[in-house]
């Protein structure tokens, strides 16, 4: 390779020196031809060079004075520059640890994902296992109970030898499969033998609080802050049933805290446990839930530690919407105006319909234009009635039901213009509007059991007064993304808006 040389360099500038020098010669000579052409016409008699000669003699001086121009090395004047010296240094390299590479890829791991209806049995033959090696595999003690057993979604692990010289896939070396939350399973098989190895996989259980708006939905935005549904479905349909119609009382600017259990394992989300606290603010009332055992049951409290569930169920069907309010109407079959004595919710064909509380089956069967109905009755003169059933649930008359057992089904039999419940509530036989009736409060804990209430419970209202202070100080623009979080040592905080 060429070095191009500095214009200052000495050899550089003895290079042009030689150039300019080349030349005044080339100069030198071609003046002292035209001088000699002229002598030569002189005493020839005035004879002319020819047009050719003219252009012979011009082609000549030019291709000699630009062989001197570019090739300075003609003349012995130039000095070649003495090239430096160089040294080579041979370095023995490192062997290639070709046995660790090959070990590296004979141990990586093959994820296989159960789908739904799959077989051990289907996943060896799509794999091309032999059918013997899942025998053999089978044989180990647990093992068959673990994966014949495969729910869908469950993750199984095939390492298999090097490849073949023809390209096909090698031999399977071990199967790995998760026997539970903390443990995982290796089955090698070497040497005809099948080798157990346990590796523990520990978890971890942080405490954690999600807070949001409502918005648009309140699943949806619960669900985008990684609520799971089985934590929503509880804020709905048991903690707050009582005190909140989310079909009516809820806006899309009232806002949800939840104080949850999740269970990480390897930084992975594995699933979130139960409910421990919760405040919704619906209609700019706060209501608070507390989860509490006392007397060997769990229920859930208010801040004051006041039970939660009451007698009754404010709503005894779920995902319905509110079609005819208790009073005076015009009946939409007969066209009479008469009194409503109750209220009707509207739902789909089927749609389950929970008992208000607990109570005795005192009706079940058709009631003129009530049609298919069950009366149950709660004790102390409180009833309820249920109408235009399309079915029943299982239960008989004279029967004691739990409160949210479900009796029966959306229907529209008897006086209806379409699926709906018509639900009634009574007090020693009068007709009371279910929607303002207000019900005795339960007795709240107390002595040592609201002491130790207090103690379990204040430390998670006060983590959700300070998440709420910090998310709820700042209003972001409406089309922002306004999921925040925030952690510390114990607690992920996250807030967002549907």
């Amino acid at each position: 390779m060429t070095t191009p040389e500095s214009p200052h360099s000495p050899d550089a500038q003895r290079s042009n020196r030689v150039r300019l020098d080349n030349l005044r010669e080339l100069e030198r000579q071609t003046a002292s031809t035209r001088h000699q052409a002229d002598t030569d016409t002189g005493t020839t008699g005035n004879r002319r060079w020819s047009r050719r000669q003219w252009a012979h003699a011009s082609l000549a001086a030019t291709a000699g004075a630009l062989l001197l121009a570019i090739v300075p090395g003609f003349n012995t004047a130039v000095d070649v520059p003495h090239s430096s010296r160089l040294t080579t240094l041979s370095l023995s390299l490192p062997a290639q640890p070709v046995v660790a590479e090959e070990a590296r890829q004979a141990s990586e791991w093959l994820p296989v994902a159960v789908e739904k209806g799959q077989t051990l049995g289907a996943i060896f033959d799509d794999l091309g296992i032999p059918a013997a090696t899942m025998h053999a595999l089978l044989k180990q003690p647990g093992a068959r109970d673990a994966l014949t057993r495969l729910r869908p979604g469950a993750q199984l692990g095939f390492a298999f030898d090097l490849p073949a010289a023809d390209g096909k896939r090698g031999a399977l070396r071990a199967l790995r499969y998760d026997r539970n939350e903390t443990e995982r399973v290796e089955l090698a098989l070497a040497g005809g033998a099948v080798v157990e190895t346990v590796i523990e996989r520990p978890i971890e259980v942080r405490t954690s609080v999600v807070s949001g708006e409502v918005g648009r939905s309140l699943f949806h935005s619960a669900r985008k802050l990684g609520l799971s549904g089985s934590s929503i479905n509880k804020l709905t349909d048991d903690i707050f049933q009582y005190d909140i119609d989310f079909n009516t009382d809820v806006a899309a600017s009232d806002r949800f805290s939840v104080v949850v259990e999740q269970v990480y394992r390897e930084g992975e989300l594995l699933r979130t446990g139960d409910v421990l606290a919760a405040v919704f603010t619906a209609k700019g009332k706060p209501f608070t839930a507390f989860r509490f055992e006392h007397d060997g049951k769990t229920a859930y409290y208010n801040e004051e530690g006041r039970p939660l569930k009451k007698s009754f169920i404010r709503m005894p069907i779920q995902y319905a919407r509110l079609s005819s309010r208790f009073g005076s109407r015009r009946h939409p079959v007969s066209g009479n105006v008469r009194q409503h004595k109750g209220v009707d919710y509207a739902a789909r064909t089927g749609t389950p319909i929970m008992a208000a509380g607990d109570a005795r089956v005192q009706f079940k069967g058709w009631r003129g234009g009530y049609g298919n109905t069950v009366i149950l009755d709660h004790g102390r003169g409180y009833t309820t009635l249920y109408a235009h059933m399309s079915g029943f649930g299982n239960i008989r008359q004279g029967q004691r039901v739990s409160q949210g057992t479900v009796i029966g089904r959306v229907g529209s039999t008897g006086l209806s213009t379409g699926p709906h419940l018509h639900y009634e509530f009574r007090i020693n036989g009068v007709h009371r509007n279910p929607l303002q009736h207000t019900m005795p409060e339960p007795e709240p804990l107390k002595g040592t059991a609201l002491i130790a209430f207090k103690a379990q419970t204040g430390p998670a209202l006060a983590r959700i007064r300070t998440v709420e202070d910090v998310i709820y100080a700042q209003v972001p623009a409406a089309d922002d993304d306004t999921r925040v979080a925030a952690a510390d040592r114990d607690a992920a905080v996250t807030r967002g808006r549907g």
